[in-house]
């Protein structure tokens, strides 16, 4: 049994219990025949980077580079104004709006910029990719369509419409900081619902090469006992699924400390769906899972249903 030893600023002392851990190495071999012989070489990952405003995506663009070190991407580009010009150039009616104009005309050629920039950096690296053709301003229904045909979409934990995209984008967000660093280290927010489990099998199946990092499975409940919901069932999916893998109870209420116990690890990646919550809190009242993205200190995979 481990103990967290609660060292962040607020955080009670008493706060993690491993309930049972396993080495995949440790399991029996079973021999099988070959139901599929098949292998694709052709097929791909669509991913989606979403930008706007003066930086260039940094992280997002970092993490598309790792991912393209183990399995073919075609990356797709899309940026936004970050200012809806049009609103408020109709707001200033009957005034001088030679300086808005200019100051889109100024925004949209950084968005120009981006794209020469994106295009350049993927022909480096050898990916594949296209750049869509918009240099407007943020449309909900551009990034839903553009989200419903990829397998992933990659934005910055700094993105000026953060909220909206992660409640509207119609695939699998990995939301990743400026200041990206590889992950050594997994972590599965768990609630006994079937957001937090549809979430850790959509990873899997997106990130088939990540399932080697040692991972672990958190259940936050601030109650005195050690019970995970379906702790066997959850043991038996992980097996097939990760090299390494343990489990583990958080005593404290979860939108109070999770943000600040996990703000202590480096070099990890936090999976989430949408924790027993619908995705439409995202626009009203904030969730843990917002407080870590804001902090910016790691990436945060998320699929909601």
């Amino acid at each position: 049994m481990a103990r967290w030893n609660g060292r962040g600023k607020g955080v009670p002392k008493r706060m993690l219990k491993i309930i049972a851990t396993y080495d995949a190495g440790q399991l029996t071999a079973v021999k099988t025949g070959v139901l599929f012989d098949h292998n694709n070489n052709f097929a791909m990952k669509q991913v989606l980077i979403v930008g706007a405003g003066h930086h260039f995506p940094e992280g997002p663009f970092g993490f598309l580079g790792a991912m393209q070190e183990y399995e073919r991407v075609h990356a797709r580009a899309l940026f936004f104004l970050p200012v809806d010009y049009s609103a408020l150039a109709a707001a200033a009616s009957g005034y001088n709006l030679t300086p808005i104009l200019e100051l889109e005309d100024n925004e949209k050629e950084m968005i120009t910029t981006h794209k020469t920039l994106f295009a350049r950096q993927c022909e480096r690296q050898f990916i594949s990719h296209s750049v869509h053709d918009s240099d407007e301003e943020w449309s909900r229904d551009v990034l839903m369509k553009e989200s419903r045909f990829a397998d992933l979409m990659l934005v910055s934990a700094e993105f000026p419409y953060l909220r909206e995209a992660l409640h509207d984008a119609e695939c699998r967000v990995l939301v990743v900081p400026e200041n990206f660093s590889t992950p050594e280290h997994l972590f599965m927010a768990y609630d006994g619902s079937r957001e937090s489990l549809y979430a850790i099998k959509q990873f899997c199946y997106l990130f088939p090469g990540l399932t080697d990092l040692p991972t672990e499975i958190l259940y936050v409940h601030d109650d005195a006992t050690d019970n995970i919901p379906d702790l066997a069932s959850l043991q038996e999916f992980s097996r097939l699924k990760f090299d390494s893998m343990s489990f583990s109870k958080l005593h404290f209420p979860v939108r109070e400390y999770f943000a600040t116990w996990i703000s202590e690890k480096q070099h990890v990646l936090l999976v989430s769906g949408s924790y027993g919550r619908s995705p439409v809190s995202y626009l009203g009242k904030r969730s843990f899972v917002e407080d870590i993205i804001h902090a910016g200190q790691l990436p945060v995979f998320i699929a909601h249903r």
